[in-house]
């Protein structure tokens, strides 16, 4: 069991969640919880390494699941004390389970029928929200334009609740993006767009653009797309959440298309 904190695969541990660079340089990222190991588990995939206190291997349904993605293949999968899980955890109180995942993105299928596009989404908990919806809405993969934070902060990894692996995403650039929609439809979500979202038709291959909240879409993205769609709202309302707006539109192209 690894009890100090100085141990180097916990700092590598601890490194991978608070450095970028480092990130990106291993090509690795660190996802926690047992609800992860599930989707590990559906989804044949291999951690790098594996991290568990003894508590939390206590429980049956646990040790199960364990037991389940070794079935799969060979990995390294490591006791610790709660100390050093609490040392290599981001939340306040750490489930137990903590993994190291190699950076694969699933491609995109070559006719994609649904896609996300955001622009500048620079909020952690809004990207990662936006990757659980884009999953539960069926979408077929989603865009990150330039300024989009990290794709594998621990916030975002947190919150998309294991999108990752189920869904392709992959940072683009402008021109990049134009060539991938090329073909599709292109909505824009906007607050002074003239046509409801509800009346145009999603079931042609569509792709929608996503701005932040203080700016919404850019500049770059309004010109790309052909289509700016507003979600009417009450009058004394200025805006919405963006990831509450991409939820909303999502889900009636999900709708009109009766996924």
């Amino acid at each position: 069991m690894i009890t100090s904190s100085s141990n180097a695969k916990v700092k590598g541990v601890r490194r991978l969640q608070t450095d970028r660079r480092f990130r990106n340089r291993e090509a690795q990222y660190v996802v926690e919880g047992t609800r992860w190991l599930t989707e590990l588990v559906a989804m044949a995939r291999l951690p790098e390494l594996l991290f568990y206190t003894e508590r939390w291997l206590q429980t049956a349904v646990h040790a199960n699941i364990l037991q389940q993605l070794h079935s799969l293949g060979q990995f390294t999968a490591l006791p610790v004390s709660d100390e050093v899980m609490q040392a290599m955890s981001d939340t306040s109180t750490p489930p137990g389970i903590l993994a190291v995942l190699p950076m694969q993105p699933k491609p995109l299928p070559p006719n994609p029928s649904l896609l996300l596009v955001l622009d500048a989404i620079n909020t952690p908990g809004n990207l990662g929200t936006m990757l659980r919806t884009a999953s539960a809405a069926g979408v077929d993969g989603v865009l990150l334009g330039p300024d989009c934070v990290d794709l594998y902060n621990p916030k975002v990894v947190r919150g998309s609740m294991g999108a990752h692996l189920r869904l392709p995403v992959h940072s683009q650039s402008w021109a990049e993006i134009a060539q991938t929609v090329q073909g599709m439809q292109l909505f824009v979500a906007t607050i002074d767009a003239k046509v409801a979202y509800t009346a145009v038709d999603w079931t042609q291959p569509s792709a929608l653009i996503i701005g932040s909240e203080a700016a919404g879409a850019g500049d770059t993205a309004r010109e790309l797309a052909q289509n700016p769609v507003t979600i009417p709202m009450h009058a004394t309302t200025e805006s919405l959440n963006a990831a509450v707006a991409a939820g909303i539109l999502l889900f009636e192209a999900a709708r009109q298309r009766h996924v």
